[in-house]
């Protein structure tokens, strides 16, 4: 029966061998090269090592020792916390550098992959209801039009596929940033899942965030009882790519040198968010990576290779968001476009949230406004520009005036002229520069 925490049902433990559906040899060799590389010389130690129960650990000793590939050291260490300690014979070290020699994963063992497909749909982000005041209290730091929040809830709340695009400097990538922070719940995340005797590593620090430190001290194993330790407990993931996206970073990742795979980017973001920010800056044509996109878009399903060519399926279940500074016509075929789900133009702020914004920064940094100040830059900078507002400029005015002053040593202050030094920093005049 399934446990249920933070919102979602969690992969119960384990009880019996045979529930980890994986072959038993194929267990038997990860928890002999565990032993190996990791000196695990106690049932504890292993199963805090290959994050399994200790009944299903002590089978597998028990499996190894009929073998004849472990033997006890017959006496009770007082290291050991009172446990038998036990260690590879000849042949169990020999079989465990075979099997090291086949592959050097060794330590979690993996949950089989349609095992873990299983735990996707019930952590599904297409399950997740976000309301107007999540999305509200996630963006407070932000000023948005009320209709942009009518737009994107709906758009997050189906967990489907969602492309901003709109002049550089308005807050897309805050606004991606906003919706990750509004999810707030938990799902797991496998350490490790096996495909056709391959192990492929799925958590990754650097991505994931755990919402429980990971247990190093085997003191520590009982505390994950209450789901399968072969998961980790993480907020829902976001992956952010920019212009060094290319469509190989979407493959397995081989080493050759230990024989072991790692997920790639778009299996790490399952159950979260997976942003592709600066679309049309990528070597990659925009249409060729969007084409890569469309059998899990449509689908929920992703198709990946080994490197034998065989090739096999994995959820796809990731909150797409493409953010561009190009207008969407300008990249893409209309049946690209078809299959982005929700496309939302994020303009410039008008002119009273230009100054709302502006307001809040200055606030925020400690800098005194000046109404004349502000009056000058709306009414002799602005209109140089075609009045165009962006979320960007009331940041970086500021932190020039605020330079300035540190600079010549006055206290922090507003003026016009500040404002002129401020604002001929933001542009780069057009001129022919002569060589």
């Amino acid at each position: 029966m399934n446990m249920e925490t933070s919102g979602v049902l969690a992969p119960p433990p384990p009880k019996r061998i045979e529930e980890l559906q994986l072959p038993q040899v194929f267990m038997r060799d990860i928890a002999l090269k565990t032993i190996f590389r990791k000196n695990a010389n106690t049932a504890s130690y292993l199963a805090k090592a290959i994050c399994l129960p200790i009944g299903i650990t002590q089978e597998l000793i028990d499996i190894a020792r009929s073998q004849g590939l472990l033997e006890a050291m017959g006496t009770l260490n007082a290291n050991a916390g009172g446990e038998m300690p036990y260690h590879l014979t000849d042949s169990g070290r020999a079989r465990a550098l075979d099997a090291l020699s086949q592959s050097e994963y060794f330590g979690a063992m993996p949950v089989p992959m349609h095992v873990y497909a299983e735990q996707v749909k019930r952590q599904s982000i297409r399950n997740l209801q976000i309301s107007r005041e999540q999305l509200l209290r996630a963006m407070g730091h932000l000023v948005l039009p009320e209709h942009l929040i009518s737009h994107l809830g709906p758009a997050v709340g189906a967990g489907r596929s969602i492309l901003m695009y709109g002049p550089p400097g308005n807050g897309k990538s805050s606004i991606s940033n906003g919706i990750r922070d509004a999810m707030g719940d938990k799902i797991y995340v496998p350490r490790a899942v096996e495909y056709s005797g391959q192990v492929i590593s799925v958590y990754d620090p650097i991505v994931h965030s755990a919402a429980e430190e990971v247990a190093e001290n085997p003191t520590q194993l009982r505390r994950n009882t209450r789901f399968d330790p072969r998961y980790v407990l993480c907020q829902r993931p976001t992956v952010i790519t920019g212009g060094e996206l290319s469509l190989n970073m979407l493959d397995l990742v081989y080493n050759p040198t230990a024989r072991t795979y790692q997920a790639p980017l778009q299996l790490k973001s399952t159950g979260g968010i997976f942003i592709v920010d600066d679309l049309g800056r990528q070597a990659e044509p925009p249409q060729k990576l969007v084409n890569r996109w469309i059998v899990p878009l449509e689908e929920s399903k992703d198709i990946l290779s080994l490197q034998s060519g065989e090739k096999f399926e994995v959820p796809f279940d990731t909150l797409v968001i493409f953010s561009t500074n190009f207008h969407p016509n300008e990249i893409f075929d209309q049946a690209a476009l078809r299959r982005i789900f929700f496309k939302i133009k994020i303009d410039g702020p008008n002119q009273e949230d230009f100054l709302k914004i502006f307001a809040l920064v200055a606030r925020k940094k400690k800098l005194q406004l000046d109404e004349g100040s502000l009056v000058h830059l709306l009414k002799s900078k602005y209109p140089t520009v075609n009045n165009i507002y962006a979320n960007y400029q009331p940041v970086f005015l500021v932190d020039q005036m605020l330079a300035i002053c540190d600079f010549e040593g006055w206290p922090y202050r507003m003026t016009p002229e500040l404002v002129d030094r401020a604002w001929a920093n933001m542009f780069v005049k057009d001129e022919l520069i002569v060589k």
